[in-house]
């Protein structure tokens, strides 16, 4: 398994860079987000790595961080998910960004990812929602998500402000100034601080 590839870059393009490793130029397919990351043509880089191996071809996937490469792998799992789609999903937002919006249920976001229809979307929340919550309550203690169940009405209310086109991370910011006791309350409560908010 090749776990990393560190050395010059050769070629930087929107989809893959080439590095040069004590000779031996490695061809990584990279996310948007990990492209941020590598530095110009001349530049020293190393990037965590993938292999995917196939009867017709070996494909090597590159990665900023572990933490990127870890949720690609947790994509890749999921029935309907490849590689290039997981690449993809990785290009809209930063895994932190992602975890979260997995953990809140934001099937949305991924239906926007070119290769991923509804049911593949909501496939991915119902397969690795309970995987990644841990992964984000050890974060930076800033935002703690977990599956809303029928007796959670902030779960809830959470899920309804992200059906009104909130994001995850706006709708935590809104229901950390609301209150309630149900989620049609709690709900109500975080759109007139919203409003306050836009008033200000």
């Amino acid at each position: 398994m090749i776990a990393s590839v560190s050395g010059e870059v050769l070629v930087r393009r929107t989809d893959h860079v080439v590095i040069d490793a004590a000779g031996v130029g490695y061809s990584l397919a990279v996310s948007a987000e990990t492209l941020k990351a590598v530095p110009p043509v001349g530049g020293e880089t190393r990037l965590f790595s993938h292999l995917v191996a196939r009867d017709d071809s070996l494909s090597l996937y590159g990665f900023a961080t572990d933490a990127e490469r870890e949720l690609f792998l947790k994509l890749i799992s999921v029935s309907g998910v490849g590689p290039k789609v997981a690449l993809a999903v990785l290009s809209g937002g930063a895994v932190r960004e992602l975890l979260i919006a997995i953990a809140a249920g934001d099937a949305k976001r991924f239906q926007a990812v070119p290769g991923i229809g509804k049911r593949t979307a909501e496939r991915i929340i119902v397969e690795l929602r309970e995987k990644v919550a841990g992964e984000i309550d050890g974060g930076d203690g800033e935002i703690s998500i977990t599956a809303a169940g029928p007796d959670d009405p902030r779960g809830l209310a959470r899920e309804g402000l992200l059906n009104l086109g909130y994001s995850p991370a706006e709708a935590e910011g809104l229901l950390e100034r609301a209150s309630g006791e149900t989620p049609e309350e709690i709900v109500q409560s975080a759109l007139r601080a919203a409003a306050g908010a836009s008033a200000a």
